[in-house]
């Protein structure tokens, strides 16, 4: 075991949002499986399913029906508070963005392992749910991580949660009751560097021990941090592709 491999892996694991046609090899794809698999879930019960959608004409379905949930999204971002910056965001279909990625995975939850967890988890509704999330999110983190190991781009598509892609996605597969979406990754050659990542003061982060309010943030200082950090991730959608 080595931690600073691990801190570089952790340090270039990043989602991006622009990429190359080029083909993905198959072995890399199982190879990020194989990590994903392996990561820990809530009483081991493993909640995944793993869809992996090369098809061109599937792969663009996908991202096109996205399109609804963009123009619902551009019309609430105008009522967002004056002090925050208003974001636009573009459609899907400009060159070298994530639709022309060569491998959508699409990761699912199997809602009946909840059924296998311990009775005082099941009977309680949120604890039952975020473990049941938090087993999911776990193994999607290792596949994210494990694309960034083999020089692969990859992107979280979450988009696809919402109602009407999820509704549609698992019309047109054919994915049973039971079955939900928590989450998609698209995967590929990165067709941007990524710029250094915006971080939290340290000091600011970790504390020790008892904890008063003073050790916290203050309202202005997260307020300020809001705003650094939607500029830098509304920069980051909006990046054109490398020349």
């Amino acid at each position: 075991m080595d931690y600073d491999n691990l801190l570089e892996i952790v340090k270039n694991t990043r989602s991006i949002r622009r990429f190359k046609p080029d083909p993905v090899p198959g072995d890399y794809i199982d190879k990020m499986i194989e990590v994903a698999r392996l990561a820990p879930s809530g009483f081991n019960q493993q909640p995944w399913e793993y869809v992996i959608v090369k098809n061109p004409d599937l792969r663009r379905q996908i991202t096109d029906s996205f399109k609804t949930y963009w123009s619902q999204s551009r019309e609430m971002e105008t009522t967002r508070e004056s002090w925050q910056k208003v974001w636009n965001p573009e459609t899907v279909g400009s060159e070298a963005d994530y639709s022309v990625a060569p491998v959508i995975i699409l990761l699912f939850g199997d809602t009946r392992t909840k059924s296998g967890l311990p009775m005082g988890v099941r009977f309680d509704i949120n604890r039952r749910e975020y473990i049941y999330t938090s087993s999911l999110a776990n193994t999607f983190l290792y596949m994210h991580m494990a694309a960034s190991t083999l020089g692969l781009a990859s992107q979280w598509l979450s988009t696809v949660a919402t109602p009407y892609v999820h509704c549609m996605i698992k019309d047109w597969q054919g994915i049973p009751e039971g079955l939900e979406i928590y989450d998609a990754l698209a995967v590929g050659y990165p067709a941007v560097q990524a710029r250094p990542k915006l971080l939290k003061d340290k000091e600011k982060t970790v504390h020790y021990d008892y904890c008063g309010p003073t050790a916290f943030r203050t309202d202005a200082e997260v307020k300020d941090f809001i705003q650094r950090a939607r500029t830098w991730t509304i920069a980051s959608h909006n990046r054109q592709a490398d020349q």
